[in-house]
């Protein structure tokens, strides 16, 4: 009944722009990523990219969370808004960090694995960038919305295994010879798999907003 009577009340949309508007610099940051842990010459460019689009994701995630304090009718609950741009948030402020620890360690290289779940990130944020535009009308794409949810969820599946292998190639290779480089690689591996965390995180968001506003 009473989403009933939600919907023939005007509503405040300008959050769907803001949450494509976050999910594309989501997109971006992880490409970046990805592009770091490749190394090369482009590296330092790629890090201050990450940095330049957290920035960016936070103006938006300001927006989003004025708006929520502006608006008399929104399209979800308002808990349910600010949970969602804040693990949208989390996922480039977990980029930004590997960032910092890369450059407070002078790292330029990286582990395959490391490089492979670059690649696992950049799907999780196209995953990501796919399913927030299809918020807007949730009731329409409700099946669509549950399989990207569900396909976010097995590629943090994926990212695991990539960070246990790594860690224990990292091991056998570092783990009783070069201290230094045990402690920094498995630190690096715990923060790439944090940044997955963080986009499951967004799935978990998002299917707790189709079952609550369907």
């Amino acid at each position: 009944m009473l989403n009933w009577f939600r919907a023939l009340l005007p509503r405040e949309d300008k959050f769907f722009d803001l949450f494509e508007r976050h999910s594309r610099i989501l997109v971006a940051g992880a490409e970046a990523l990805q592009k770091l842990l490749d190394g090369g010459e482009g590296f330092e460019r790629h890090c201050r990219e990450i940095v330049e689009l957290e920035d960016q994701a936070d103006v938006v995630t300001r927006e989003v969370l004025l708006a929520v304090r502006k608006s008399f009718i929104t399209p979800f609950d308002r808990g349910e808004i600010k949970d969602l741009i804040q693990s949208m948030d989390d996922a480039i402020d977990m980029m930004h960090k590997v960032v910092k620890m890369v450059r407070l360690f002078e790292q330029t290289s990286f582990e395959p694995r490391m490089r492979e779940m670059g690649a696992v990130i950049v799907e999780a944020a196209h995953l990501t960038a796919e399913a927030i535009p299809l918020l807007e009308k949730v009731g329409a794409n409700v099946t669509r919305l549950g399989a990207l949810a569900e396909e976010i969820t097995k590629v943090e599946e994926r990212a695991d295994g990539l960070h246990d292998a790594g860690l224990k190639e990292l091991f056998q290779r570092h783990g009783r010879t070069d201290a230094m480089a045990w402690i920094v690689g498995s630190e690096l591996y715990g923060q790439l798999e944090k940044v997955v965390d963080r986009f499951e995180d967004v799935a978990n968001e998002i299917s707790g907003i189709v079952i609550e506003n369907v």
